[in-house]
């Protein structure tokens, strides 16, 4: 594989234009769309309620406990006979969207169906079950809008990023999706390469980030990069450069609000005690990382620890009330991404002595 660029956050080359809105995927672009809107806005598909087996013209208007008394069909039985079918309706109608192309994805490759029905369902059990993911501060991210969640990046392999994607999905009171922005390592690897795409993720690169931005999506960076998930094990939880402030002049050109945002357990999923640099070349990977279990136990070492997680999203940091030429105020970038990156590391500091153990 050849050796993978990482392009910087802050690199405003041109990188062509892309049509805006979203795009179907069936064989005609004028068919009728299934349902109004991506999945939880609207209905998908929505099934019907049965009709009432036995009813005829005459009959008295079932009451609360039934027609002539009889306990409601809920308690029965019958209303699980019913939700099963309707589920199963759900899931055939979504299976014939998917092998007849009739769904949608925008000019990034974003999936919402298939996120929504799929991939976070994949997700859930691990954020719930085994990280056991505790969220705080969810409101402080806006219930409509763009803005920008800024964050520390740890743990070998970036499943932070998505244990944050699953947290503002499930718990945020507007329903809102996030937008991850990744290297370019991400997008050159099979597979992972097209997940990453139907997820709502994107290369973190500044142009791709303002068009999220402007379109009033949640867009997410952790500006440590790769010196943050590769970094050894005993500088955990002490954050790395936070770059050029690149995020801070993006957040600054579209006057969106920078929400910090503090993770605290991922860096104990895979203790990297070690960094095979000459692995790594060969590979083209950034580093190559040795922890206790990996690579000596094999496939079996790469299962993470089942660490428990707080995710703690602060106060948003406002940026509207700034020119517009602050953008390319040096000094203030400065300021702000120091501001942003104390605002983190505090609340680290904070969430480690509160905690009573790395694993409960």
């Amino acid at each position: 594989m050849a050796d993978a660029k990482v392009i910087p956050f802050d690199d405003d080359r041109s990188r062509g234009s892309r049509g805006a809105g979203s795009r179907r995927r069936g064989s005609s672009a004028e068919s009728a769309p299934v349902g109004e809107g991506p999945v939880g806005e609207g209905p998908v598909g929505e099934v019907q309620p049965l009709p009432v087996r036995g009813a005829a013209a005459g009959d008295p208007a079932p009451g609360p406990d039934g027609p002539s008394g009889d306990p409601p069909a809920a308690e029965s039985g019958g209303g699980e006979d019913d939700g099963l079918e309707r589920r199963v309706a759900a899931g055939l109608s979504f299976l014939r969207r998917r092998l007849t192309g009739d769904y949608e994805v925008d000019d990034f490759g974003y999936d919402a169906e298939l996120t929504d029905q799929v991939l976070m369902s994949l997700l859930r059990p691990v954020y719930e079950k085994y990280f056991r993911v505790e969220v705080k501060g969810v409101e402080n991210i806006p219930a409509r809008g763009g803005a920008l969640i800024v964050a520390n990046h740890s743990g070998t392999l970036p499943l932070d990023g998505l244990m944050m994607q699953v947290a503002v999905h499930d718990h945020h009171p507007a329903d809102r999706h996030l937008r991850l922005l990744a290297a370019d390592l991400v997008f050159v690897l099979p597979v992972v390469n097209e997940l990453a795409r139907k997820l709502g993720h994107t290369l973190a690169c500044a142009e791709d980030a303002e068009r999220l931005l402007a379109q009033g999506e949640l867009v997410g960076v952790m500006p440590e990069g790769f010196k943050g998930i590769g970094k050894p094990f005993g500088e955990r939880y002490k954050l790395q450069r936070f770059g050029r402030g690149g995020f801070v002049s993006t957040a600054l050109r579209q006057g969106v609000p920078i929400v910090p945002c503090s993770i605290v357990g991922a860096e104990e999923i895979y203790p990297m005690i070690g960094n095979s640099k000459t692995l790594a070349r060969l590979l083209g990977f950034p580093y190559f990382p040795l922890t206790p279990t990996f690579p000596w136990l094999g496939p079996l070492g790469a299962v993470p620890l089942p660490t428990k997680w707080t995710i703690q999203f602060g106060e948003p940091i406002p940026t509207d009330g700034y020119a517009p030429e602050a953008a390319e105020d040096p000094v203030l970038m400065f300021n702000l991404t120091d501001q942003v990156r104390e605002q983190i590391q505090h609340t680290l500091y904070k969430l480690l002595v509160q905690r009573r153990s790395v694993f409960f």
